[in-house]
């Protein structure tokens, strides 16, 4: 059983950076491909970002491209994602997920292929 803890959010003025990190155990962290979530008041859940486990493939959804950066330390079994010029419409609950994957470069884009959840970190982005 994997758990996953989020730390890193805040409130931040717009244009401003956060770095949110995810702390993993448990579980084979190693072996599973971690994303980034985030959900706004009154929307579904969306993907933001993902990584595979040898962290050599990673997706990013197209509003965050070139502003959003995910990685991972498997030593320390813990997911970034560095968040830079955050603008209002950032405003959300992150969240990070685990995935089970049997290769390497594989990454997982639904929300359902996630097996493991955080409990959210908030994000404010004032304007």
């Amino acid at each position: 059983q994997e758990q996953l803890v989020e730390f890193g959010g805040g409130l931040v003025q717009a244009g401003g950076s956060l770095r949110l990190s995810c702390a993993a155990s448990g579980g084979t962290f190693s072996r599973y491909g971690m994303g980034w979530f985030r959900q706004a008041p009154g929307k579904e859940r969306e993907l933001v970002a993902t990584i595979s486990w040898s962290g050599g493939s990673t997706y990013y959804t197209d509003s965050v491209k070139g502003r959003f950066t995910i990685s991972r330390d498997n030593a320390k079994n813990t997911v970034y994602l560095e968040m830079s010029n955050l603008k209002p419409e950032d405003t959300a609950v992150y969240y990070c997920a685990a995935a089970k994957t049997v290769v390497a470069g594989a990454i997982v884009l639904k929300v359902s292929g996630y097996d493991y959840w955080g409990q959210g970190t908030q994000v404010t982005v004032s304007s």
